[in-house]
């Protein structure tokens, strides 16, 4: 079977405003990088009810936002996430793209998915926006499948260099839904991510990284979370994929190669097999210097749709 890719038309309308490192560029770079990758398709996304939202986002945080975005010009959710006109539709796509990809995997149409969104969603708590993030892509997309397919063990993984404090928010309470972050600490966000951090049902497993760590120590480190992934036995891997623990981002300190993400994707590709017939779906969170998550994304997607 083959890799299903998905992006949206909208999320060039997503305006961060000049200089703001969450742009339209991070998206076209990678979808450009990732093109005609042997054994992937790309799919159009499908729409979805959004009262979705509603899995993962209080009622009157949507209203919040829903009343926010301007007619002209640009608003501002928190001091860096910033919204336009056009990112109310790109927001609603964003999370349709989600749902898309898990559709067509769990029905055995892919055998997994990359998708190549903006804005990204881990740091979005149920109640407000923060880190660039509107809405938790993820999180929802984790909801839906308890909720649509009565799944209980279904697995985040979540590699971006900064912690998906929004996620572990979210999920901490539900019992079907397992966290585990790796994560430059003490970093951005603020809050604690260190192992004391479990979650209400055991759920949560956080893996600190210290600033300038090297890719043999990343791996040393992600042993340990391979432990944790087959000890879980997840009915369904989602990956919350940001691309900025590379050496060249601007954002962090960690010092990840391209090559790196190809060595991550084939292990998590090794215990999918293993417990849930393959079935991953991969979410593009952070990742802000261009040339960098253009090759990773590659090695990433490519790992992917290997056979």
């Amino acid at each position: 079977m083959k890799t299903c890719l998905i992006t949206t038309k909208t999320y060039q309308n997503h305006d961060n405003g000049p200089g703001h490192p969450e742009n339209v560029n991070r998206v076209t770079s990678i979808n450009t990088a990732i093109d005609n990758i042997k054994n992937t398709e790309w799919v159009e996304t499908k729409n979805f009810s959004t009262k979705l939202i509603e899995l993962a986002h209080d009622k009157k945080y949507i209203e919040k936002v829903n009343n926010s975005f301007p007619n002209n010009g640009l608003a501002f959710l928190d001091s860096d996430t910033i919204v336009s006109q056009g990112s109310k539709q790109a927001s609603y796509d964003a999370v349709n793209s989600v749902l898309t990809a898990i559709d067509n995997v769990q029905d055995g149409s892919y055998q997994n998915a990359f998708v190549s969104i903006r804005p990204p969603g881990h740091h979005a708590h149920s109640n407000f926006a923060a880190g660039f993030c509107i809405f938790n892509n993820i999180a929802i997309g984790a909801c839906y499948l308890v909720k649509n397919y009565n799944l209980k063990r279904v697995l985040i993984l979540d590699w971006d260099v900064h912690r998906g404090d929004g996620t572990a928010e979210i999920i901490s309470n539900k019992k079907n839904i397992f966290l585990i972050s790796s994560h430059q600490y003490p970093f951005y966000p603020p809050g604690d991510g260190t192992e004391k951090v479990r979650g209400h049902f055991d759920n949560i497993r956080f893996f600190p990284l210290k600033a300038g760590l090297s890719s043999n120590d990343f791996y040393k480190i992600y042993e340990k979370i391979f432990i944790e992934i087959d000890k879980y036995q997840p009915e369904f891997i989602l990956i919350s994929c940001g691309f900025d623990a590379h050496k060249n981002d601007p954002l962090a300190e960690i010092n990840l190669e391209s090559i790196d993400y190809e060595y991550l994707t084939l292990k998590v590709k090794k215990y999918a097999a293993k417990h849930c017939a393959g079935k991953i779906v991969s979410v593009l969170e952070g990742g802000y210097d261009l040339k960098s998550i253009s090759e990773s994304s590659k090695f990433h997607v490519k790992s992917l749709a290997k056979i």
